[in-house]
């Protein structure tokens, strides 16, 4: 176990990094832990059980490293795993600590973005067959039309550093005509899958400058502040010595690096870490 209570960060692989680089600019004082299960990722494409499974995996590594608070910045593990992990898995044996997504904070603002009242979601083929933005979205803002478009092929290229070459192109095209074909009212398009803002220029260059294109890291780092507010006897759990450390389920790390310091803005070193033992 490591010293200190650091928040914890997790993500299927390195896209939640662009939550994380938000929340550190918002909270620096905060000590945090990032983890990336890339051995394993992509997980858009795996069924509710594994995902559960990998995710919970991931969460209890986590807590045994001393984080009282863990943040699923990724969609996928927040559709299709985090209500398990809240309403069965830690009530049994870590009722004193907090697991978060990050489709709530979403839901909540991203009406407010829209005149229209039209929204296009894109994510990963687990997020929208898990209906998690339909059901949050109609809870905040029931008003809505809520149009969703899987983009099974964007994660790959992103994890695979190829989001920033031409051959990209093809694959944004084709999945934004897929979904404004749905409704051409659309005027707001949430990016939710955290890898996604590495692609946010080759979207906005694809669609008319009329057309809003909403990143998660801000909206979730607000949340978290609003949360620590709420909750005194969290937030006082808390380390705040700055640190940051980064880990990695893929034994290849410097690749894990490369590519990661890309989405975070500076220059990251991670650790190897096998979270399975133990579990």
């Amino acid at each position: 176990m490591l010293t200190g209570s650091p928040i914890g960060v997790f993500d299927s692989g390195i896209g939640g990094l662009t939550v994380f680089r938000s929340i550190v600019e918002r909270l620096p004082a905060y000590d945090y832990l990032y983890l990336g299960d890339n051995g394993r990722a992509p997980y858009g494409n795996r069924s509710f059980n594994t995902i559960h499974q990998y995710t919970w995996e991931c969460v209890q590594w986590m807590f045994k490293q001393g984080c009282p608070l863990v943040i699923l910045a990724c969609n996928t593990a927040s559709a299709k795993a985090l209500r398990t992990i809240q309403r069965q898995d830690m009530p049994r044996s870590h009722a004193d600590k907090r697991v978060l997504g990050v489709i709530r904070p979403t839901a909540e603002v991203i009406g407010t973005y829209t005149q229209t009242k039209k929204i296009g979601v894109l994510g990963t083929k687990g997020t929208v067959q898990s209906g998690s933005y339909l059901l949050e979205i109609a809870r905040f803002f029931p008003h809505l039309e809520v149009f969703q478009q899987a983009c099974p092929l964007w994660v790959p290229l992103i994890e695979n550093g190829e989001y920033n070459k031409p051959g990209a192109d093809y694959y944004v095209q084709l999945y934004l005509d897929q979904l404004m074909q749905q409704s051409a009212g659309i005027d707001t398009i949430l990016l939710a899958c955290t890898h996604y803002p590495l692609l946010q220029d080759k979207i906005k260059a694809h669609l008319p400058a009329n057309i809003k294109v909403v990143a998660q890291g801000d909206i979730v780092a607000a949340s978290l502040t609003d949360y620590l507010h709420r909750h005194p006897e969290m937030e006082q759990r808390l380390s705040k010595t700055g640190d940051r450390r980064f880990y990695t389920t893929m034994d290849d790390t410097p690749e894990f690096n490369s590519h990661a310091s890309q989405f975070f803005g500076s220059e990251i070193i991670s650790s190897f870490v096998d979270v399975r033992e133990g579990c």
